[in-house]
């Protein structure tokens, strides 16, 4: 029996080497402001999958030609018939583009994956169909929201709901000292009790409710205002239906991102990307079912 029991292990070893990666879907679309670090998140994403080998990635990115940020052509006052036609136009020609794109999140073709990933996404996106999406994720899939995924989809407030929070405001960038509220996390079981970011974008939220989310970081007091006790989310997780749920307010400077020590006008430490990128791998895995925390329901 015990020979029989060893083979069995060994057998099961070998197959979790060779399982095949998880699919994830990184979609970094905009309607509204756009993160001038979003290509970083991108590449940063990827090449975590790529050096993990836990799981590959397709983008679904902005149509090629776009600005970035808002719509062609901003409305102004006292434009004539004509011109407010054309920026009509204009509007609805750019939709078409990114509904062209987002084509990869309808519900038949969501079916080839495990997860999606809104990676600084903003505004309302024009999905072949919202409920169908949450659907998919409460059927079994994971989610993973990026710093202003929260800034999503305000007019649905079924995808707060989903998310656990909505984005309200922030204000200037500030050093903080997050908390952590799970040591045993993947997200955070690499960053002690505290974690200290020098500089940062810290957001508040609405529609956010703590007994709904399983905190993973957050802060005792309001960044702007150091002397406001109370509790300030900054990441956590969740359950939606038999899915999963990962968020993190983190990742609106490039140099929490990259852990690259020639870049530019670098702030935040090497050492600060590099905990900020197993923040984000940990959250993948966890969302993914590649690995459990014992604190959290599954």
């Amino acid at each position: 029996m015990k020979i029989l029991a060893t083979l069995l292990v060994a057998a099961l070893a070998v197959t979790s080497l060779h399982a095949e990666p998880k699919k994830l879907l990184v979609v970094t679309t905009t309607t509204g402001f756009r993160h001038s670090s979003i290509p970083t998140l991108e590449k940063v994403i990827t090449q975590l999958g790529k050096d993990s080998g836990e799981f590959t990635v397709d983008l679904v990115q902005q149509p090629p030609g776009h600005p970035a940020t808002g719509f062609p052509k901003k409305l102004k006052k006292n434009m004539t018939a004509e011109e407010l036609t054309a920026a009509a136009a204009d509007e609805a020609k750019w939709m078409d583009s990114l509904r062209v794109v987002l084509q990869k999140l309808s519900p038949e073709n969501l079916k080839n994956y495990d997860g999606v990933i809104f990676a600084s996404t903003t505004g309302d996106l024009p999905l072949p169909d919202k409920q169908g999406f949450l659907d998919w994720i409460k059927a079994g899939h994971a989610f993973i929201g990026i710093h202003a995924a929260a800034d999503t989809f305000h007019g649905f407030p079924e995808f707060a709901a989903m998310l656990g929070g909505e984005f309200a405001h922030h204000g200037a960038q500030v050093g903080v000292e997050c908390l952590s509220e799970d040591p045993q996390h993947p997200a955070t079981a690499h960053l002690g009790k505290t974690w200290t970011i020098k500089q940062e974008e810290i957001y508040q939220f609405k529609n956010y409710d703590a007994t709904k989310v399983h905190d993973l970081l957050s802060l005792d007091k309001q960044p702007q205002v150091p002397f406001t006790p109370g509790h300030y989310p900054v990441s956590w997780c969740k359950p939606f239906g038999a899915g999963k749920v990962f968020y993190t307010s983190l990742g609106h400077r490039e140099d929490i991102i990259d852990a690259d020590p020639n870049l530019k006008g670098r702030i935040n430490s090497v050492e600060t990307s590099k905990a900020y990128q197993q923040h984000i791998l940990g959250g993948i895995e966890w969302a993914l079912g590649l690995k459990a925390s014992k604190s959290v329901a599954p």
